[in-house]
């Protein structure tokens, strides 16, 4: 319930003690309910009552994520007249001028600490168990660091709404956080949001979003994005012209897209062992999916440096009525 925000509820969900520690907690980075529980030294199911108040209040969010739910502060102009903004700004108040609260949120805050720590052993644990796949396809690539060199290049200065889709580590995201407004990382899998999260848990609050779902079907509003970015993910497509319909869907007239993949090869092994269901892509292919979608298309850049050639193909969203238009199958927001 975050839409006719009445101040009734409001002030019922501010008017308990734990629920102001979470509202703070929440302001520092997004948590999970099992995670706001070990801080807060409270059973899970209570907390999720207190969770619930405040959602249903417009006051927080959850996202559920595989078997996880996330909380997040509700979105909100800092500067705007929404009581959302001014429950915030009390709350900040409030931590400046009472002495006992700012202890309680100084000490919430410190158990964060307790919070990165496990997701970043997490982390460790999964590269761990499939350090062996990882380390075949990063031996027949170019090294990460000209990739991204280049794919900093080709992009605006400024990404304003960034979608990264396919995030995967959280690498780009965490590259290009800084030239960005905001960032959407969205993710299939629910074990690579969770290293994404470790990976980006040092970012400001509210400066990414980690969503999960299809790259076939993005749960976004049509326009939403001036920057999309696909790092070495449209190979798992079965339909790579699908996927760039939708990030056409996505983007605004003017957007920028960034698709890093592989070139067109032979190595059957990545498609038996690790799932890829394109070997690459050629110039050609690409081409016309871009064309095909609405997109104007640069010309590609190769980096060599490995057995398999990596390539950035960039192009720019066209308005409607400029070429061809894709076939817009509307997903809900």
């Amino acid at each position: 319930m975050t839409q006719n925000l009445l101040i009734d509820p409001l002030l019922r969900a501010l008017a308990d003690p734990t629920r102001l520690r979470i509202m703070r907690l929440l302001a520092a980075m997004e948590l999970a309910v099992g995670e706001l529980a070990q801080v807060l030294g409270q059973s899970q199911p209570r907390v999720s009552r207190h969770v619930k108040i405040l959602c249903d209040a417009g006051l927080a969010e959850r996202r559920k994520e595989g078997s996880w739910v996330f909380l997040k502060i509700a979105p909100f102009a800092a500067d705007g007249p929404s009581l959302r903004a001014a429950s915030a700004r009390l709350l900040a108040a409030a931590e400046a001028e009472d002495a006992e609260f700012a202890a309680q949120c100084a000490e919430d805050r410190r158990q964060l600490a307790a919070i990165r720590a496990g997701r970043e052993t997490a982390s460790a644990q999964y590269f761990a168990r499939h350090a062996e796949e990882w380390d075949q396809i990063r031996s027949l690539l170019s090294p990460d660091e000209p990739v991204e060199e280049a794919l900093a290049r080709v992009l605006p200065a400024s990404l304003g709404q960034l979608l990264d889709i396919g995030t995967g580590t959280g690498r780009m995201a965490q590259c290009f956080a800084p030239r960005a407004a905001h960032v959407t990382a969205l993710d299939k899998s629910p074990d690579m949001l969770r290293i994404a999260r470790t990976r980006l848990q040092d970012l400001p609050a509210g400066k990414v979003d980690l969503v999960q779902g299809d790259f076939a079907a993005l749960p976004f509003a049509d326009a939403a994005f001036d920057t999309l970015l696909m790092h070495q993910v449209l190979h798992y497509a079965q339909a790579p012209e699908a996927v760039l319909t939708q990030a056409a869907r996505v983007a605004r007239p003017g957007a920028h897209l960034a698709i890093v993949d592989l070139a067109a090869h032979a190595h059957e092994e990545l498609r038996e062992r690790h799932a890829h269901a394109r070997l690459g892509f050629s110039d050609a292919q690409m081409a016309q999916w871009f064309a095909a979608a609405g997109f104007s298309a640069d010309a590609p850049l190769a980096l060599e440096g490995g057995q398999l050639t990596v390539k950035i193909w960039t192009g720019r969203r066209l308005p409607e009525n400029a070429g061809t238009a894709p076939n817009n199958a509307k997903v809900s927001p």
